[in-house]
C-alpha cells in the first residue's frame, strides 16, 4: 500500500507533445488547482483496488483509510501492508489503531526501494494512462478520472505476478553496497 499526491490543472493543454529529439513542453499559463493524495491498498492475489483520495497525507487521513480496508477485507483475512517510512504511517495514534487491529500487520520498505511494493506498479500505470499530461478543470474532475482508474482496474483485475530475477536484485544491492563503501 503507498499513496501518491496528484494535481490538477485547469487551462490550455498542458504544452507541446515529445517527438523525437524533443522534449514535452508546458504552456506558460499552466495553473495547477490543487492537489490530492491517493491512499492505495492493491491486493496481490486478486489485483483489486481499494482506494481513497484525501484532501492530506496525515496520520488522521491514514487512519480513515485503515479503517476503509478493514471494513472491506473479510474480518477473517489478515492484512499483510508494505509501507514505506513516511512519518504519518509511524505515527503513535497509528501505532495505537495497529494495536487495537491485530489482523494488521506493517512491513516497512527500506529507504529508497519503493520499487519492492506491488502499489508502486498501479500507481505508475495511473499516471501514465490516465493523468499524464492530462487536463483536469478542477480537483473534482480529477479525483474523479482517478475514481474511475480505481474502479476500471476493478473490473478486470489481474493478480500481481513478480517477474523480476531475484539473484540480479541481490547483484544489483551488492553492486549498490560497493559503489556506496568505494565514496567512503
Amino acid at each position: 500500500m503507498a499513496e501518491t499526491p496528484h494535481s490538477s490543472r485547469r487551462g490550455p493543454p498542458p504544452g507541446l507533445p515529445m517527438k523525437k529529439g524533443r522534449l514535452g513542453t508546458m504552456t506558460h499559463d499552466y495553473k495547477r488547482n490543487g492537489t490530492t493524495t491517493l491512499f492505495a491498498a492493491l491486493n496481490v492475489l486478486d489485483g483489486t483496488v481499494i482506494g481513497r483520495n484525501m484532501q492530506r497525507h496525515r496520520h488522521k487521513e491514514f487512519i480513515r483509510f485503515l479503517n476503509v480496508i478493514n471494513a472491506r477485507v473479510p474480518a477473517d483475512k489478515a492484512v499483510h501492508i508494505i509501507l514505506d517510512n513516511y512519518a504519518a504511517h509511524k505515527h503513535p495514534k497509528v501505532r495505537a489503531w495497529l494495536e487495537r487491529h491485530k489482523r494488521f500487520v506493517f512491513h516497512f520498505t527500506p529507504t529508497s526501494c519503493s520499487w519492492l511494493n506491488a502499489v508502486e506498479g498501479f500507481f505508475a500505470k495511473l499516471s501514465k494512462r490516465r493523468l499524464k499530461r492530462g487536463v483536469f478543470h478542477s480537483l473534482v474532475d480529477l479525483q474523479a478520472a482517478i475514481n474511475r482508474f480505481v474502479a476500471e482496474t476493478n473490473e478486470n483485475p489481474k493478480s500481481f505476478s513478480w517477474t523480476a530475477d531475484p539473484n540480479k536484485i541481490i547483484a544489483a544491492v551488492k553492486r549498490g553496497y560497493q559503489a556506496l563503501d568505494s565514496i567512503h
